[in-house]
């Protein structure tokens, strides 16, 4: 079914054709008619099933992971903005259906990667969302953006646990690359664009302001020690992993779209 997914889409074959035999129809088709409960409301199962459908997009599309993982929040009980919003990443996939990461050959394939978080963004429970994106070579090989299970009560501290999730991804790379004979014999380069968090991350001495944190987030520390990562600062408008954070503005979006490698696929 991957496959012939794939293929439909590098065709680019939207008209509908009779259904082949043996086949069995995928029920997606309340993406395309608006089906309301008694009470007015857009039934849970339909925009349920247009959030699994984003979130298994991302796997080659990043530049909508904030999206999806915005609208997965309200599977449980969405609204008719909820469905206008789902409906506006559809039509932005239908626009740049030739679009994807760009790969090339290098000879140097380096980890590097970025995390980043906003702080308190969901008015609902006032948490977090943490994103993380890794570069190897010539493009990105890994991303995500996840809300924070827990309220951070600073910027800061919404970094740092950002930076924590980052870090045992980065682990967790290191030890497949070193599986397929890629080891990284360099320490894994980890930008943040928050000096306070970096500055947490690299001081094992526990202070007011980080001893409420709880304390699986400080084996960031422990990773840096041991030559795993490196947090280094790097500003704002170069943060890779901005868009996958909070919605920008369209310039800014398409900025950090071209940054992340997603660009228009060469025939």
């Amino acid at each position: 079914m991957e496959d012939e997914i794939r293929m439909i889409e590098k065709n680019q074959t939207w008209e509908l054709v009779d259904r082949p035999k043996n086949r069995e129809v995928v029920g997606v088709k309340w993406i395309y008619k608006t089906k309301l409960n008694q009470d007015g409301n857009i039934q849970k199962h339909k925009a349920r099933l247009v959030a699994r459908g984003f979130t298994q997009k991302p796997a080659t599309r990043p530049d909508i992971m904030f999206a999806a993982s915005l609208l997965s929040r309200y599977m449980q009980s969405p609204t008719q903005n909820h469905m206008g919003a789902a409906k506006r990443v559809l039509r932005y996939l239908q626009g740049t259906l030739d679009y994807g990461i760009l790969y090339q050959p290098v000879k140097d394939s380096k980890l590097v990667g970025f995390s980043d978080s906003d702080w308190a963004g969901c008015l609902d429970d006032m948490r977090s969302t943490s994103s993380y994106v890794f570069s190897l070579g010539s493009g990105i090989c890994s991303w995500s953006s996840k809300k924070q299970k827990t309220v951070a009560q600073s910027s800061a501290e919404a970094e740092y646990v950002a930076a924590a999730k980052a870090t045992s991804q980065a682990i967790w790379l290191r030890r497949i690359l070193e599986d397929i004979g890629e080891k990284q014999e360099d320490p894994t380069v980890l930008y943040c664009d928050n000096k306070s968090a970096i500055a947490m991350g690299k001081n094992p001495i526990s202070h007011d302001r980080t001893k409420h944190i709880a304390i699986k987030f400080h084996f960031i520390r422990e990773a840096v020690e041991q030559g795993e990562i490196q947090l280094m600062y790097c500003r704002t408008q170069d943060q890779m992993a901005d868009v996958l954070t909070k919605a920008v503005t369209r310039d800014k979006f398409i900025y950090l779209r071209e940054l992340i490698g997603v660009t228009k696929k060469v025939h």
